[in-house]
């Protein structure tokens, strides 16, 4: 089972790639900040210099239908963002 399931491409993500040096992924819910940090640096052959990580918690969504109300929830997730060392990026577009 992989620890890195996807990376956050937004506009805010890009914009702090870019500013700052910070990526974002959505990792495996049991993974810790030592494993993210050692699967990052496999990955994508650069230094990582920290880890946040955050948990979501999926929003309860309603929505009218001919057969009444369907209440639903949306999947929880685990996001981490990792910040590297001064001089490095990822090129998440190199392998299109």
């Amino acid at each position: 089972m992989s620890i890195i399931i996807k990376p956050v491409i937004t506009e805010k993500m890009t914009a702090q790639g870019d500013k700052f040096n910070r990526y974002g992924f959505v990792v495996d819910k049991s993974a810790n900040k030592v494993q993210i940090k050692t699967a990052i640096e496999k990955l994508y052959s650069v230094t990582v210099d920290s880890v946040n990580t955050q948990n979501y918690v999926g929003k309860v969504k309603t929505r009218n239908t001919t057969q009444g109300v369907a209440i639903g929830r949306v999947n929880k997730h685990k996001r981490a963002v990792v910040t590297l060392k001064k001089g490095e990026a990822i090129d998440f577009y190199a392998s299109i």
